[in-house]
């Protein structure tokens, strides 16, 4: 076995044949991307989590990769807000046939709930939560609240 860095991380997860792999997520983010998909272990997707490797990039990050499935723009715009630096590669029959870094959109509808239960959003009206994207976090367009982090909670269903 080499020492050398780059065999090491080949040796940790091997090649899909096709999916997305999702990699440069921040330290410990992972958890939060599985949750954005919705993959919990219920599916028959094969799912491979690499969490706190060393990144030239980043010092340390985790890697996502899902067999058989490939991100649609709406996931990779709240993707965006969890992992910033982000690299979405889309993979068929083994080989990268696309490769994009995430951008954080103005806005984002229908992917995330309001926090504010006195949210319009939240009550029985034809209102989709929108929030505009901020540097440091998201603000309702409806009612103004503000969420900084734990965007992981309010991921629509």
């Amino acid at each position: 076995m080499s020492d050398d860095h780059g065999d090491d991380e080949q040796l940790r997860v091997s090649k899909i044949r096709d999916g997305t792999v999702i990699d440069h997520v921040a330290a410990g983010e992972a958890l939060n991307v599985l949750s954005l998909l919705e993959i919990d272990g219920s599916t028959a997707l094969g799912v491979s989590v690499v969490m706190h490797v060393p990144s030239d990039r980043l010092g340390q990050k985790d890697v996502v990769k899902v067999e058989g499935r490939e991100l649609s723009q709406s996931e990779v715009d709240v993707l965006s807000l969890f992992a910033p630096a982000a690299t979405v590669n889309i993979v068929r029959e083994f080989e990268v046939v696309e490769k994009t870094r995430v951008e954080r959109p103005d806005r984002v509808t229908g992917v995330l709930d309001c926090p504010n239960r006195n949210c319009i959003t939240n009550a029985d009206e034809p209102a989709r939560a929108t929030f505009a994207v901020l540097e440091d976090g998201v603000r309702c367009e409806y009612c103004d609240t503000i969420v900084r982090d734990g965007f992981g909670e309010l991921l629509s269903r």
